[in-house]
C-alpha cells in the first residue's frame, strides 16, 4: 500500500509554536568563517526541517567569489550527497553558467534554506515549497555567507530565494532580471530557479526558457564585468 502524502515538517500544532520563536540565530559561531559556519550549521535545529532531512546541505564554492548563487533549498540528491546543485537542476544549471560565459571557480552556491523539505508519495521524496517561517529561520546562516564572501552580485534563482532577499512582496515576474538593492546584498538580480526550466511542458517551450535563462546570465556576466 503507498503512503499517505505527509510532508516533513508535519510535527503538529506544537512543532508550529516552537517554530514561531526559533532561529538558526541561536547557533552561529562566535567567531565566523565559512569553515566555522558550515561546521556550526550541521547542528542547526532552528527549525523542524532537520528532523527528516539527511543533513545540513551549506554553500560552497570560491569563498571570495565575484558571483554568489542562491536557490531554494536542497533537493533529493544534494539532501543525499551533502553538496548544492549536484542533482538535474545543478548540471542544467552548470550548462547554462558556461553558455553565459561565467567561470564556475568564480561562483559560491548556496541555498536560503539549508535542508530538504520533502513530501513522501509511496517511496519517493517530492520536493515541498518551504514556508516563509522557515526561510526567515535560516536566514541568519545566508547573511553570514554574504558577510563573508562579500560578492561583486548576488543572483536568486526563483521566487523563495528572491523572496529570501528582497522581502516577501517581491514578484519575479514583474521584476526578473533588474539589478536590486537588498537590506543584506546591496547588488542583487532574481531570475528562474533551473528546475522550473526542467519543469516546461514540453521540448520546445524547455529549450525557449533555457535560453532565456541563459540570456539572463549573459546579462548577469556583463554586470560583473562592468563592477
Amino acid at each position: 500500500m503507498a503512503r499517505a502524502t505527509r510532508t516533513n515538517t508535519d510535527a503538529g500544532s506544537a512543532g508550529a509554536d516552537r517554530a514561531t520563536t526559533r532561529s538558526a540565530a541561536d547557533f552561529l559561531p562566535a567567531r565566523k568563517t565559512l569553515a566555522s559556519l558550515r561546521e556550526a550549521a550541521a547542528g542547526c535545529r532552528g527549525c523542524d526541517l532537520y528532523e527528516n532531512a539527511t543533513q545540513t546541505v551549506f554553500g560552497e564554492g570560491n569563498a571570495h567569489a565575484s558571483l554568489m548563487l542562491v536557490g531554494e533549498q536542497p533537493g533529493d540528491s544534494e539532501d543525499r550527497e551533502g553538496h548544492p546543485f549536484v542533482g538535474p537542476a545543478g548540471k542544467l544549471l552548470q550548462r547554462a553558467l558556461s553558455e553565459a560565459g561565467i567561470a564556475n571557480d568564480d561562483v559560491y552556491i548556496t541555498n536560503a534554506v539549508k535542508h530538504f523539505k520533502f513530501e513522501w508519495r509511496g517511496k519517493r521524496r517530492i520536493h515541498a515549497k518551504p514556508k516563509r517561517i522557515e526561510v526567515r529561520a535560516c536566514e541568519p546562516w545566508l547573511i553570514e555567507e554574504i558577510k563573508q564572501v562579500k560578492p561583486k552580485l548576488v543572483v536568486a534563482l526563483g521566487a523563495t530565494a528572491a523572496q529570501a532577499l528582497l522581502g516577501p512582496q517581491f514578484r519575479l515576474t514583474e521584476r526578473r532580471g533588474e539589478l536590486l538593492a537588498s537590506p543584506v546584498a546591496p547588488r542583487v538580480v532574481a531570475t528562474v530557479h533551473p528546475s522550473s526550466i526542467l519543469r516546461a511542458p514540453d521540448d520546445e517551450a524547455r529549450h525557449a526558457e533555457m535560453a532565456r535563462f541563459v540570456d539572463d546570465l549573459r546579462i548577469v556576466a556583463a554586470m560583473l564585468r562592468a563592477a
